[in-house]
């Protein structure tokens, strides 16, 4: 569940404008009929009755109390448990939140167990390494929220002695906590009646309201917080914030909402125009709401990357060496502290400008890199190289970027005084399919754990 921006709450709602549906952005032009239905809904959008509120906050907790999922980081409310239970609920509210933005809740569950049985603490968490955290986290992808976590409780130890606080607006200041995920921890961890919105969210209200808008825009937002703070009472508010987002999860989806099974369908505006519109000409779809932006089309990069085997060599001539297999070891380098994969071990890469690179150009790209960090020339003419070969190619898909690699393999040879510190670490799974490409090409990569040589740069 991704955090949604926003922007200081208006001193009074505004009312919506009425949308215009604009072609480039995929939304099929309504007659004006329709436009004036929409308006006349929009003009009353940012507000729930106190009774309307009441209806929709009864039938959602009935709703949920019978029907919702049953997950590891879910406990039934109760205002009368210790400080310490309800730290650890804190805790875990806090590291799921985390974990499902941008991934699906199936995905989320295994990694949610095994963190909390590896920290079961904030401190436990405080203590760890970065690449203790990223090995558990390998797999689910945008590292930067694992980064987060980390330093979000070893900001918690310095300046809360380890306790998480209560408050939203507190929450709002540790490191990677914004509106929603503070607002998710004090309401259901803290019983504090405080909203949450999230996409899901987001959808609900959309549909509730009728509000066609692009819901990304900073006013639409903000009217869409205070729609979710009228529906927030001082009663189970943590359980009514998590109805709201198991019902645009499981009930009310993207594309297939299943309307008829609904609880709020008495109370929906967008199913109300849907059944009225439903035999004209123009019918009114409930996934009409909210209108969908445009995505930018996603940035292509294309890398050379370079596998480098750093082999010690014995009995070292002009015609013949031997190799110690035991001594092997392969180069890893640490990405910037900044951007995309900050901080993450990687292959030396190196960005190239064309979208159809030469052999020749990848290996001055590699060459030039490897000299830079290592201070070794490998090239042609170096003697380092005993052996060279590209081995694959592989396109890696980031939500916004991909990335086209290059992949060329190189065994250099040095003597056993001139090895540095090299320790065990487990290959990324983010890049497990240049392990399996070097696998077949190259060979070598039957242990899950292979001898690694540590650059930072």
């Amino acid at each position: 569940m991704a955090e949604l921006a926003s922007t200081a709450r208006p001193a009074e709602p505004q009312v919506l404008p009425t949308p215009k549906c604009i072609p480039r952005l995929g939304v099929r032009k309504l007659p004006s009929k329709r436009q004036a239905i929409i308006a006349d809904i929009e003009d009353s959008a940012p507000c729930f009755s106190k009774e309307q509120a009441a209806v929709i906050r009864g039938d959602l907790l009935t709703w949920y109390t019978a029907h919702h999922r049953k997950l590891p980081w879910r406990f039934t409310q109760d205002s009368s448990i210790s400080q310490d239970l309800r730290q650890r609920r804190a805790y875990a509210t806090w590291v799921s939140e985390v974990m499902l933005q941008q991934t699906r809740v199936a995905t989320v569950i295994d990694y949610f167990n095994r963190w909390m049985n590896k920290w079961p603490t904030v401190r436990d968490l405080a203590s760890a390494t970065q690449e203790e955290v990223n090995s558990v986290w390998a797999g689910l992808g945008y590292y930067r929220r694992a980064r987060f976590l980390l330093e979000g409780a070893k900001q918690i130890v310095e300046v809360h002695e380890g306790l998480l606080p209560s408050s939203s607006k507190q929450l709002q200041k540790i490191r990677g906590i914004g509106r929603y995920t503070a607002g998710a921890i004090a309401s259901i961890a803290f019983d504090q009646p405080v909203p949450v919105v999230d996409g899901n969210v987001v959808r609900v209200l959309c549909r509730l309201k009728a509000i066609s808008n692009v819901p990304r825009t900073s006013s639409t937002m903000e009217i869409l917080w205070t729609l979710a703070e009228q529906l927030v009472d001082d009663k189970r508010p943590g359980d009514l914030n998590q109805a709201l987002m198991e019902l645009g999860a499981t009930i009310c989806s993207p594309t297939s909402p299943q309307c008829l099974h609904c609880p709020l369908k008495e109370t929906c505006v967008g199913y109300k125009l849907s059944q009225e519109t439903q035999n004209t000409r123009n019918p009114v779809q409930v996934t009409d709401y909210p209108m969908k932006a445009v995505k930018p089309a996603p940035r292509q990069e294309y890398v050379a990357v370079c596998v480098l085997e750093k082999s010690v060599i014995s009995g070292y001539d002009t015609d013949s060496f031997e190799l110690d297999a035991t001594d092997s070891c392969l180069l890893l380098v640490r990405r910037p502290k900044t951007g995309l994969l900050a901080g993450l071990w990687e292959f030396p890469s190196a960005s190239l400008e064309s979208d159809n690179p030469s052999l020749k150009a990848c290996r001055a790209a590699i060459d030039k890199y490897l000299e830079s960090i290592l201070g070794i020339r490998a090239n042609s003419e170096s003697e380092l190289v005993i052996e060279r070969k590209l081995v694959g190619a592989y396109k890696h898909v980031f939500s916004h970027i991909h990335m086209h690699m290059k992949i060329e393999w190189m065994r250099i040879h040095v003597d056993k005084k001139g090895i540095p510190y090299y320790n065990y670490f487990t290959l990324p799974s983010a890049f497990a399919l240049v392990k399996r490409v070097i696998k077949k090409t190259v060979g070598g990569f039957e242990r899950e754990s292979v001898t690694l040589l540590f650059i930072t740069v």
